[in-house]
């Protein structure tokens, strides 16, 4: 199966987990080893932010936040690939046509690409780009929520939620100031046009993606 793996900040905190790294660097070498083409893009996590924040700080323009938040996703990224020396591409794209031509017959992992461009963002693109059979994107929650989770007790989770209502959400949302963050509207637009079948699960157990590879109902899922 052909298909694209976000990993969320979760899985980066300030302080990492090595249990935590380790168990998803044994899953991506047991699901490359079963047969699976697949491509991981990490995100920035925590420690990404502080560092954006300590650049605003003093004084950095916001394209230079965005190229500081987009190395650190790729160092999120070799951490990964440090890992699987044999079955990974040791070498981490920066652009698009990067990941053409690094595609392989390795795992392929990647951080972001531009600034103004989320790595969900990038998630979406290179699903459109390889035609990935499904997005699956691994978050700290269980799902998508009609509120944040974190905050409300009462939120409650959408086993599908179809690509238009999700439009209406995050407009809704970011509206307000430290709304619920779900995906940025460019990410959901490119999900949009290429109908990626796409998966938000709790990441935090490494076994939700493979219930997901194997045809189980974990999360929520994006319907077109």
């Amino acid at each position: 199966m052909k298909f694209v793996l976000k990993l969320g900040g979760f899985l980066f905190p300030r302080i990492m987990n090595i249990k935590a790294i380790n168990q998803y660097i044994n899953l991506l070498k047991k699901l490359y080893y079963n047969g699976h083409e697949f491509v991981v893009v990490t995100g920035g996590g925590k420690g990404a932010r502080e560092y954006i924040d300590i650049a605003r700080g003093v004084g950095a323009r916001e394209a230079v936040c965005d190229e500081i938040g987009i190395d650190y996703t790729r160092m999120n990224a070799r951490l990964l690939i440090s890992g699987m020396p044999n079955e990974a591409f040791q070498g981490v794209p920066k652009t698009l046509q990067q990941v053409q031509e690094f595609r392989s017959n390795k795992i392929l992992v990647m951080g972001g690409l531009q600034p103004g461009q989320s790595t969900n963002a990038v998630a979406a693109l290179v699903s459109e780009l390889i035609g990935a059979y499904m997005l699956i994107n691994a978050t700290d929650v269980e799902g998508i929520y009609d509120d944040d989770p974190k905050i409300n007790p009462n939120a409650k989770i959408f086993d599908k939620i179809s690509i238009n209502d999700l439009f209406e959400m995050i407009v809704k949302k970011q509206a307000i100031a430290g709304g619920y963050e779900l995906f940025d509207l460019l990410a959901v637009t490119l999900i949009s046009r290429s109908k990626i079948p796409t998966w938000i699960i709790n990441g935090k157990d490494p076994g939700n993606i493979e219930k997901i590879i194997q045809g189980k109902h974990v999360g929520t899922k994006i319907i077109f």
